[in-house]
């Protein structure tokens, strides 16, 4: 009862009402050429159901009269796509045949109802009626002033149980298909798994960044050398600076900017790296073999981020601590190894850790695998990253 006290304050019981009130031009236009015939509109629906846009425009204007509140938030249960298979056809002229029939049901009420409500006003102010009447009987005048609110309450609780019942049924005969629902499905797992990527990619970066500027700091602030801390200080200049460009990198991606973002660092760039891992004190004594400019892009871009989260994890861990980096290209396949010795109080567990998890969920995207943990009384992280992609 309060929801449909309310339902002539809502937009929506407006819209589902022209909605209902369209299928009658066909109807009207049809009654001036043949008024004997007045169902030859359901015969001739029946091939435009079978056109593939049919279905789009129908989806499209069912979304925006039928489901106006939910049309931004894309409920998804209206589908807005041509139809794609006979199933989907015929789905759409069973549709277009219900929207007919109940169109006409709604048009004669809103018709029917306020003659009806006009011809109450009529007897109820004393003057005379024709012989035509809408009303089942005459009332006497004090019964009809009190009929006359009768009709059009009426008229809004059809308009209300049909505007129900047309959106129920669009949702579904016009509902998305099973592959459209496979489709949606798919694009909602690529869209996740780039949302992964993207963290991935900010908690490597920005995390050695980090990494590198807090060991320094803390290098100069007990060094008590003024070139070392000039050093220390430039290092953390050129980290940060790093930083900064795969943030924004980033932000690109995030905001779907117009602007191609710019290429992701490789194995090429590996020097930063090591560079950055040396000016925090780290001995980096590092070998990198092979054509690396021939990698394939997400073996040289995922390669990258191993060998910094590895070597992030040694200056977070660890500390200054000598580092041991070969990078080669065997047959094949990329392989990868990061060693160092661990310290008197380890603050590393195997196994443990998200950018641990990352960078095995990195080599595992690709077909390969990436080991990390315990080696020889030090810490190693190892990669095999196959040069194609094993299916």
């Amino acid at each position: 009862m309060i929801r449909l006290l309310r339902a002539p304050l809502r937009p929506v019981t407006y819209s589902r009402w022209l909605h209902l009130c369209v299928p009658v031009l066909l109807l009207a236009l049809w009654m001036f050429i043949n008024p004997r015939a007045p169902w030859m509109p359901l015969l001739i629906v029946i091939p435009f159901g079978f056109v593939p846009w049919v279905r789009l425009a129908e989806g499209l204007q069912a979304q925006f009269l039928l489901t106006p509140q939910d049309r931004d938030g894309g409920d998804g249960l209206i589908s807005s796509a041509p139809s794609a298979r006979w199933a989907d056809r015929w789905r759409t002229v069973l549709w277009l045949e219900i929207r007919l029939v109940v169109a006409g049901a709604a048009m004669f009420a809103t018709v029917w109802l306020p003659v009806q409500a006009l011809e109450l006003v009529t007897i109820a102010s004393g003057h005379p009626l024709g012989a035509d009447l809408a009303l089942p009987f005459a009332p006497p005048r004090w019964a009809a002033a009190l009929l006359v609110p009768v009709p059009l309450l009426l008229l809004v609780l059809i308009v209300v149980l049909l505007g129900e019942l047309i959106t129920t049924i669009a949702r579904r005969l016009l509902g998305p298909s099973a592959a459209e629902r496979l489709t949606a499905l798919e694009a909602r797992t690529e869209q996740l798994l780039e949302r992964t990527r993207i963290a991935r990619e900010l908690h490597d970066s920005i995390g050695h960044a980090l990494t590198v500027a807090v060991v320094q700091a803390g290098a100069a602030r007990t060094a008590g050398d003024p070139a070392f801390t000039d050093r220390a200080l430039s290092a953390i200049e050129e980290t940060g600076r790093a930083a900064l460009e795969d943030l924004e990198r980033v932000l690109l991606v995030l905001r779907e900017s117009a602007q191609p973002p710019s290429q992701r660092p490789t194995l090429l760039e590996a020097d930063r790296l090591l560079e950055s891992a040396r000016a925090s004190g780290a001995p980096v004594d590092a070998e990198l073999t092979g054509p690396l400019e021939k990698l394939p892009g997400p073996v040289t871009r995922e390669g990258y981020r191993i060998l910094q989260e590895a070597l992030t994890n040694v200056l977070r861990h660890c500390g200054p601590v000598p580092v041991r980096v070969r990078v080669a290209m065997a047959a094949g396949r990329l392989e990868l190894e990061v060693t160092n010795p661990m310290p008197e109080r380890p603050a590393v567990t195997s196994g443990g850790g998200s950018g641990l998890r990352g960078m095995r969920e990195r080599a595992a995207l690709l077909g390969g695998q990436a080991e990390t943990g315990l080696h020889e009384g030090g810490w190693r992280v190892r990669a095999r990253l196959p040069l194609e992609r094993i299916p």
